[in-house]
Protein backbone atom coordinates (compact mmCIF):
# COMPACT_ATOMS: atom_id res chain seq x y z
CA UNK A 1 0.00 0.00 0.00
CA UNK A 2 2.49 2.26 -0.99
CA UNK A 3 1.72 5.87 -2.62
CA UNK A 4 4.08 7.53 -5.10
CA UNK A 5 4.60 11.27 -3.85
CA UNK A 6 6.70 12.57 -6.42
CA UNK A 7 3.84 14.68 -7.50
CA UNK A 8 3.48 16.53 -4.88
CA UNK A 9 7.55 17.79 -4.58
CA UNK A 10 8.25 19.72 -1.27
CA UNK A 11 6.48 22.43 -1.66
CA UNK A 12 4.18 23.15 1.23
CA UNK A 13 0.86 23.68 1.00
CA UNK A 14 0.99 21.21 -2.50
CA UNK A 15 -1.88 18.61 -2.54
CA UNK A 16 -3.04 15.40 -4.23
CA UNK A 17 -5.89 12.80 -4.07
CA UNK A 18 -5.58 9.31 -4.23
CA UNK A 19 -8.96 7.20 -4.37
CA UNK A 20 -7.65 3.61 -5.56
CA UNK A 21 -8.89 -0.22 -4.42
CA UNK A 22 -6.04 -2.50 -3.39
CA UNK A 23 -6.03 -6.00 -2.21
CA UNK A 24 -5.14 -6.57 1.58
CA UNK A 25 -2.42 -7.87 1.34
CA UNK A 26 -2.70 -10.02 4.41
CA UNK A 27 -5.16 -10.84 7.18
CA UNK A 28 -5.34 -7.53 9.09
CA UNK A 29 -7.04 -7.54 12.34
CA UNK A 30 -7.81 -9.53 15.91
CA UNK A 31 -8.27 -12.84 16.19
CA UNK A 32 -12.07 -12.83 16.07
CA UNK A 33 -12.55 -10.07 13.34
CA UNK A 34 -10.30 -8.63 10.41
CA UNK A 35 -9.75 -7.92 6.88
CA UNK A 36 -9.62 -10.85 5.09
CA UNK A 37 -6.29 -11.68 3.14
CA UNK A 38 -6.64 -10.01 -0.75
CA UNK A 39 -10.11 -8.62 0.16
CA UNK A 40 -10.83 -4.94 -1.33
CA UNK A 41 -9.27 -2.25 0.69
CA UNK A 42 -11.16 1.12 -0.62
CA UNK A 43 -8.24 4.08 0.01
CA UNK A 44 -9.65 7.77 -0.19
CA UNK A 45 -7.27 9.58 0.78
CA UNK A 46 -5.52 13.58 0.42
CA UNK A 47 -2.15 13.37 0.48
CA UNK A 48 -0.61 16.98 1.55
CA UNK A 49 2.91 18.51 1.45
CA UNK A 50 3.67 20.34 4.61
CA UNK A 51 6.98 21.82 6.33
CA UNK A 52 7.78 18.59 7.58
CA UNK A 53 6.85 16.01 5.63
CA UNK A 54 3.19 15.05 4.21
CA UNK A 55 0.12 14.74 5.77
CA UNK A 56 -2.41 11.96 4.89
CA UNK A 57 -5.68 12.04 5.78
CA UNK A 58 -8.84 10.69 4.43
CA UNK A 59 -10.66 7.18 4.94
CA UNK A 60 -10.02 3.07 4.45
CA UNK A 61 -13.08 0.98 4.63
CA UNK A 62 -13.24 -2.90 3.48
CA UNK A 63 -14.86 -6.18 4.07
CA UNK A 64 -14.70 -8.05 7.39
CA UNK A 65 -15.39 -11.40 8.51
CA UNK A 66 -15.11 -13.12 11.54
CA UNK A 67 -16.69 -15.34 14.09
CA UNK A 68 -19.16 -14.42 17.17
CA UNK A 69 -17.20 -14.71 20.69
CA UNK A 70 -19.89 -16.17 22.35
CA UNK A 71 -21.52 -18.56 20.08
CA UNK A 72 -18.71 -19.03 17.25
CA UNK A 73 -21.38 -18.36 14.39
CA UNK A 74 -19.83 -16.55 11.14
CA UNK A 75 -20.06 -13.02 10.70
CA UNK A 76 -19.13 -10.67 7.96
CA UNK A 77 -19.89 -6.76 7.91
CA UNK A 78 -17.54 -3.32 7.26
CA UNK A 79 -15.09 -1.19 8.79
CA UNK A 80 -14.40 2.37 7.69
CA UNK A 81 -11.53 4.14 9.54
CA UNK A 82 -10.54 7.25 9.44
CA UNK A 83 -7.12 8.17 8.70
CA UNK A 84 -4.45 11.02 9.63
CA UNK A 85 -0.79 10.55 9.55
CA UNK A 86 2.52 12.37 9.05
CA UNK A 87 5.14 10.93 7.08
CA UNK A 88 8.75 12.75 7.62
CA UNK A 89 10.76 13.95 5.39
CA UNK A 90 14.37 12.05 5.85
CA UNK A 91 16.20 15.57 6.80
CA UNK A 92 13.42 17.36 8.69
CA UNK A 93 13.38 18.37 12.40
CA UNK A 94 10.76 15.69 13.05
CA UNK A 95 12.47 12.68 11.85
CA UNK A 96 15.54 13.99 13.88
CA UNK A 97 13.34 14.46 17.10
CA UNK A 98 11.23 11.16 17.51
CA UNK A 99 11.76 7.69 18.05
CA UNK A 100 11.40 5.92 14.47
CA UNK A 101 8.31 3.80 15.56
CA UNK A 102 6.31 7.25 16.34
CA UNK A 103 6.31 8.69 12.98
CA UNK A 104 6.38 7.48 9.72
CA UNK A 105 8.56 8.23 6.91
CA UNK A 106 9.13 8.98 3.66
CA UNK A 107 11.16 6.83 1.41
CA UNK A 108 12.23 7.23 -2.41
CA UNK A 109 9.53 9.75 -2.71
CA UNK A 110 6.31 6.92 -1.52
CA UNK A 111 4.82 6.58 1.79
CA UNK A 112 3.93 3.34 3.14
CA UNK A 113 0.09 3.22 4.29
CA UNK A 114 0.37 -0.77 5.47
CA UNK A 115 1.55 -0.06 9.00
CA UNK A 116 -0.73 3.10 9.41
CA UNK A 117 -3.86 0.73 7.86
CA UNK A 118 -2.94 -2.11 10.20
CA UNK A 119 -3.11 -0.21 13.22
CA UNK A 120 -5.83 1.67 12.93
CA UNK A 121 -8.33 -1.09 12.00
CA UNK A 122 -6.90 -3.21 15.05
CA UNK A 123 -8.20 -0.31 17.48
CA UNK A 124 -11.73 -0.29 15.59
CA UNK A 125 -12.81 -3.59 15.34
CA UNK A 126 -14.56 -4.83 18.15
CA UNK A 127 -11.87 -7.18 20.50
CA UNK A 128 -15.71 -9.65 21.50
CA UNK A 129 -17.88 -8.83 18.40
CA UNK A 130 -21.05 -10.70 18.61
CA UNK A 131 -23.59 -11.84 16.11
CA UNK A 132 -26.56 -9.99 18.39
CA UNK A 133 -26.21 -8.43 21.52
CA UNK A 134 -28.12 -11.09 23.53
CA UNK A 135 -26.27 -13.81 21.82
CA UNK A 136 -26.25 -16.36 24.61
CA UNK A 137 -23.39 -17.92 23.44
CA UNK A 138 -22.53 -22.17 23.57
CA UNK A 139 -24.12 -24.79 26.40
CA UNK A 140 -21.46 -25.55 28.68
CA UNK A 141 -22.10 -28.61 29.05
CA UNK A 142 -22.40 -30.07 25.48
CA UNK A 143 -22.30 -27.50 23.24
CA UNK A 144 -24.98 -27.26 21.12
CA UNK A 145 -25.54 -23.21 20.05
CA UNK A 146 -28.19 -21.63 22.90
CA UNK A 147 -30.24 -19.85 19.98
CA UNK A 148 -30.70 -23.20 18.51
CA UNK A 149 -31.59 -25.07 21.35
CA UNK A 150 -35.05 -26.25 22.71
CA UNK A 151 -36.23 -23.59 25.56
CA UNK A 152 -36.24 -25.87 28.29
CA UNK A 153 -32.20 -27.20 27.36
CA UNK A 154 -30.70 -28.14 30.40
CA UNK A 155 -28.63 -30.47 32.37
CA UNK A 156 -28.90 -32.12 35.24
CA UNK A 157 -25.87 -31.96 37.25
CA UNK A 158 -25.57 -33.81 40.55
CA UNK A 159 -22.21 -33.51 42.93
CA UNK A 160 -20.68 -36.27 42.94
CA UNK A 161 -20.43 -36.57 46.42
CA UNK A 162 -24.40 -36.61 46.75
CA UNK A 163 -24.92 -38.89 43.74
CA UNK A 164 -25.75 -41.93 45.59
CA UNK A 165 -28.63 -40.08 47.38
CA UNK A 166 -30.07 -39.65 43.64
CA UNK A 167 -31.41 -43.36 44.11
CA UNK A 168 -33.57 -42.45 47.13
CA UNK A 169 -35.50 -39.91 45.22
CA UNK A 170 -38.67 -40.63 43.28
CA UNK A 171 -38.28 -40.91 39.48
CA UNK A 172 -41.43 -38.62 38.48
CA UNK A 173 -41.65 -35.63 40.66
CA UNK A 174 -45.45 -35.14 42.44
CA UNK A 175 -47.00 -32.58 39.99
CA UNK A 176 -50.37 -32.52 41.68
CA UNK A 177 -49.50 -29.99 44.46
CA UNK A 178 -50.23 -32.81 47.26
CA UNK A 179 -48.41 -34.01 49.73
CA UNK A 180 -47.42 -38.00 50.11
CA UNK A 181 -47.55 -38.06 53.67
CA UNK A 182 -51.12 -38.27 54.28
CA UNK A 183 -53.48 -35.70 52.51
CA UNK A 184 -56.90 -34.82 53.21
Amino acid sequence: MTIDIARLGRRPGSMMTHVETVPSPERIGLDLMAIAAGAPIDLDLQLQSVSEGVLVTGSVSAPTTGECSRCLNPLSGHVTVDLTELFAYPDSTTEATTEEDEVGHVVDDAVDLEQSIIDEVGLTLPFSPLCTPDCPGLCPDCGVRLLDAEPDHHHDKIDPRWAKLSALLPDTPDTDGASSEGGS
